[in-house]
């Protein structure tokens, strides 16, 4: 089978592997249908990331067909239409048994630590995957596990109806938050300074998008909430000049939340976190958001498919990352096919 592999940084190669064997009786052979090209995988290949190790197969938003299962597998079988869960935890450390294995002393993701899905073929145990809805499309499934990213920000924000939300970054991950937190009924205002990505924050229904380029972006937070500022302040961009700024934007007793891995320090005062009693809080991937965002997808609660504005054969990646890299080009989602 081929498999695309990041040898070292800016070394992506497509690799004849064999094909992956069941080992254990909770296991599943998957066939890969589709998968997303996060950020993150991007970040892996540049060698960006603070966390990845080398060399490794990339990809964790993967949908496909189970054609192979254990004798101990029950509640899945051969054909389920099905979507890999990233996350890896022991299950044992205090993390885990306080409920937060998504950051687990002993955590592992798949694409990240262990090798992901841009594979024709993978084995995964039956804990690390779900059931698609029959009424979706591979190319639509593979956006549930972004959601995850979204719902699990929301849930670290406390978010509430009655919040005034601002979100530091319109990219994938920003517009994916956009969505959910609109679907909160939240107030929500979005900045980038890309105006394809802004275009796109207008269409999922933010109530300002704001050119971070031509505008002063406190004072126009600090308008539109009457100088109050925001009551949840999220950090997309993740740079360390953007999560200093937060604590700007942010009002009193407000939240912040970070998704960055920058390793690099930044500014930030402990007088403007303890005067105001700012929650500055972290959000890593997802701790059990699977079977929720799968519900919304299912009802029909989250629409998507406006999202997904490029499609490539896995064949095709090196030409997939130029159309993301490329600032000229419209894009969302790319998604790549194993068919």
């Amino acid at each position: 089978m081929k498999a695309l592999c990041v040898e070292s940084p800016n070394n992506l190669v497509i690799e004849e592997r064999p094909m992956p064997v069941i080992q254990l009786p909770n296991e599943v052979l998957i066939k890969v249908k589709a998968a997303g090209i996060c950020g993150s995988d991007v970040h892996i290949y540049h060698g960006t990331s603070s966390v990845a190790t080398y060399p490794r197969v990339i990809g964790h938003e993967i949908v496909g067909e189970i054609i192979e299962k254990g004798n101990a597998v029950k509640g899945f079988r051969i054909g389920d239409r099905v979507i890999m869960d990233p996350v890896i935890s022991c299950g044992i450390c205090y993390q885990c048994r306080i409920g937060r294995r998504n950051v687990c002393g002993k955590l592992k993701v798949r694409s990240v630590h262990v090798d992901g899905g841009y594979q024709e073929y993978i084995v995964v145990p039956e804990e690390s995957i779900y059931h698609i809805p029959e009424n979706l499309s591979w190319e639509e499934a593979v956006m549930i596990e972004p959601f995850t990213i979204a719902e699990q920000v929301c849930s670290r924000a406390e978010l509430t109806k009655d919040d005034v939300v601002f979100i530091m970054g319109a990219g994938p991950v920003g517009l994916s938050i956009l969505k959910r937190v609109k679907l909160a009924g939240s107030t929500c205002y979005i900045s980038d300074i890309v105006d394809i990505r802004l275009d796109f924050a207008r269409q999922y229904g933010a109530d300002l998008a704001i050119n971070a380029k031509n505008v002063d972006v406190k004072e126009e937070i600090m308008r539109l909430t009457d100088g109050n500022g925001a009551t949840v302040v999220i950090d997309a961009v993740c740079s360390t000049k953007s999560f200093e700024q937060t604590l700007t934007y942010v009002c009193s007793a407000g939240r912040v939340i970070s998704l960055g891995f920058n390793k690099e320090p930044s500014a930030i005062s402990q007088l403007s976190i303890t005067a105001r009693e700012i929650d500055v809080r972290g959000s890593r991937l997802h701790n059990n958001k699977f079977p929720v965002v799968i519900e919304y997808f299912r009802s029909g609660t989250l629409q998507v498919k406006d999202m997904i504005t490029h499609r490539f054969h896995f064949l095709q990646i090196h030409e997939a990352l130029k159309v993301i890299e490329n600032p000229e080009i419209e894009n969302g989602k790319v998604v790549l096919s194993f068919d």
